[in-house]
């Protein structure tokens, strides 16, 4: 059994929070716990993804280690105008 007046109170219930609104009851040695991230709402559990490209990092990361489809020249010139 556990000594006496050494463990921290252990809450069986408390209550996870996330942007204000309980998302889940878990056990813990605080009574609630206030987080940003839960897999509710985290992509790798959610399955989507959210890119935010700043400056073109995406498109030079995939051009510097060939994961971009190049276009060719015929995609980019101009219809022959006579």
């Amino acid at each position: 059994m556990a000594k006496p007046d050494i463990h921290p109170k252990w809450y069986a219930e408390a209550k996870v929070y996330c942007n204000g609104e309980v998302v889940t009851t878990v056990g813990s040695t605080k009574p609630e716990l206030h987080v940003d991230v839960w897999s509710g709402n985290h992509p790798f559990y959610t399955g989507t993804q959210k890119i935010i490209d700043t400056e073109g990092r995406v498109e030079r990361f995939l051009r510097k280690y060939g994961m971009m489809e190049e276009e060719s020249p015929a995609d980019n010139s101009e219809p022959n105008k006579e």
